[in-house]
């Protein structure tokens, strides 16, 4: 039953049930977010910029995973999968690692910055997903309708978008209205946090917007 809080850009952090706390891409104090130096067991990076690498922002001397590969941290499984920042194999922007979460019988998926569609050996490699974090503001990464698209490729139960402007952001990005006309949907109301139930999924997909603030 993982509780899961967005902080903002492509930040989340991740709670299990028996307190194992997770950072995804923690940020730095220059892209306009607060730094919330959240304190956790282990970080995630998606890649070594400053809006998704700051490890020095993260309390606790925790674990840090930077590659490819399997990773188990305290009885977490933590997949990663390569990928690029970009449609030109990296050349422009460099690499990306798309990270798979197995937390309290719950499958998460944050996608990173990643930058092109995903091949249908790298959608494999994800397999089911009950929660997708997908970047949808595009200019540095996927747009709004190459997300929606990669959401029905992989097909979760829920769905978190991140990487889109926001009041905070100091550099502009597409808003995540954008999205939802993509997938067809009414935007809803943000959401302060979300405790993820194995039993209490949606049988359809759903789109959940969370709040940083």
């Amino acid at each position: 039953m993982p509780e899961i809080k967005w902080l903002g850009h492509a930040s989340f952090l991740l709670r299990s049930e028996s307190g194992v706390t997770l950072v995804m891409d923690p940020y730095d104090d220059t892209i306009g977010y607060p730094l919330p130096y959240p304190t956790a067991d282990i970080v995630t990076t998606s890649h070594d910029h400053r809006d998704h690498g700051y490890v020095a922002g993260v309390r606790g001397n925790p674990q840090v995973i930077r590659t490819p590969g399997e990773h188990r941290v305290k009885g977490i499984r933590i997949l990663g999968i390569p990928t690029h920042h970009d449609e030109r194999g990296g050349k422009q922007r460099g690499p990306n690692v798309i990270y798979v979460v197995d937390m309290d019988g719950v499958t998460i998926c944050h996608l990173g910055d990643l930058g092109h569609p995903l091949k249908k050996e790298q959608v494999g490699q994800i397999g089911a997903v009950d929660v997708l974090m997908v970047p949808v503001g595009g200019v540095y990464t996927i747009d709004a309708r190459q997300a929606a698209e990669l959401v029905r490729q992989v097909g979760p139960r829920l769905v978190l978008p991140m990487h889109y402007q926001t009041p905070a952001l100091s550099f502009p990005l597409a808003p995540v209205d954008d999205f939802f006309r993509a997938l067809g949907l009414k935007k809803p109301v943000p959401l302060p946090g979300l405790t993820v139930r194995r039993e209490a999924l949606p049988a359809e997909m759903q789109v959940v917007l969370l709040d940083y603030r």
